[in-house]
């Protein structure tokens, strides 16, 4: 059915990608202009609708750079009630700016963080602000042509390859598979921990890329449980595989977050919420009676970080505290050489185009 429905859609998708390409050719023209910056900017998106690990590829860059660097990072500020320019404060939400921008803000406290629908107009208003930043990293910005960063990075799924998708709406795509050829880097994110070079040269020789073209590969790994309210704090049984598990999430892919889970505990029951949901109180009500109709006395709730932004509003945090919730933070890791590589071709960048 769902494959009917995609073929019924694809006149649809021939209309939208006319239009963009047609956007992009003025670009690619000069008709409509890119500006660039003086110093160094990096662009981390992909070309799909979201649920690629564009975050943890940002915040990848944020460690590595963070500790000689002045560091900025500039999102757009999905599903905020700002609008144009916002500099995140100590006591912004999620509200303000977004789960994502607030998630760099609260895990890195030495950087500087902002959005803007605007990109230009933001990465100016940083300068102006904070004269002294080495390098902006602009959050989802592979199709904000108006910037043209020094590094694009194109970020694509391991198991859903951009090269075998189609563009919206019969697809995912935000733009044709052609598009990837303004990337300087492609990272072929949620990949196994194991991948065999026979898998990658295969995925190489499938992506077609350009000689200028970096291909990387890497996957997500998985830190400990943390706990988010006092109910968790004050837990004192120990978590183990005899435990339900009520996993909550409002991400756009939360695949492989279930599959760990289902490996790890007796039972999993997944609420699923759409991707950068807000939630409110009438789905905190909700949320309390699904988990109290879970099986068995020994279960919590584990959610992801990105969702832990949005649960964070006073008003709603204050309502969950009775409940045990968890939330489980993920990192990125490259294979073999790719990382040391991808730092190096990075660090490189940086300090050839850093003035300050």
């Amino acid at each position: 059915m769902k494959k009917i429905i995609n073929i019924l859609l694809f006149p649809l998708s021939l209309l939208y990608g006319s239009i963009i390409f047609f956007r992009n050719r003025l670009y690619d023209w000069g008709i409509l202009k890119s500006k660039e910056f003086n110093f160094p900017v990096i662009s981390v998106g992909n070309l799909a609708m979201g649920g690629v690990g564009k975050t943890p590829h940002v915040e990848y860059l944020v460690n590595l750079l963070k500790n000689d660097f002045i560091v900025a990072t500039l999102s757009r500020g999905y599903n905020r009630t700002t609008s144009g320019f916002y500099l995140a404060a100590s006591n912004s939400t999620s509200i303000d700016l977004g789960d994502e921008p607030l998630q760099f803000k609260n895990k890195f406290n030495d950087i500087i963080v902002a959005v803007d629908e605007n990109r230009v107009h933001g990465i100016t208003k940083l300068k102006e602000i904070h004269p002294k930043i080495n390098i902006i990293l602009l959050d989802d910005a592979y199709q904000h042509r108006a910037v043209s960063p020094g590094i694009n990075i194109l970020v694509t799924d391991f198991s859903n390859l951009y090269i075998n998708d189609t563009i919206v709406p019969s697809g995912r795509l935000r733009e044709w598979a052609f598009g990837s050829k303004r990337a300087d880097i492609i990272i072929v994110s949620k990949t196994s921990n194991i991948l065999s070079p026979i898998d990658k040269r295969r995925i190489k020789e499938s992506l077609n890329a350009e000689e200028y073209q970096k291909i990387y590969f890497s996957y997500l790994t998985y830190g400990e449980l943390t706990p988010f309210t006092e109910a968790a704090k004050n837990l004192t049984v120990s978590i183990g595989k005899n435990f339900s598990i009520l996993m909550l999430t409002g991400i756009a892919k939360a695949g492989l977050l279930f599959y760990k889970l289902y490996h790890e505990f007796a039972l999993v029951d997944h609420y699923k919420f759409a991707d950068h949901h807000n939630y409110s109180e009438e789905d905190i009500v909700n949320i309390k009676e699904r988990f109290n109709n879970l099986y068995g006395n020994n279960k919590i709730i584990i959610t992801t970080e990105k969702d832990i932004m949005r649960l964070s509003l006073p008003k709603i945090k204050e309502l969950l505290q009775d409940i045990p919730i968890f939330y489980i933070p993920i990192e990125i890791c490259f294979h073999g050489n790719d990382k040391v590589e991808f730092d190096e071709q990075i660090l490189k960048y940086v300090k050839a185009n850093s003035r300050n």
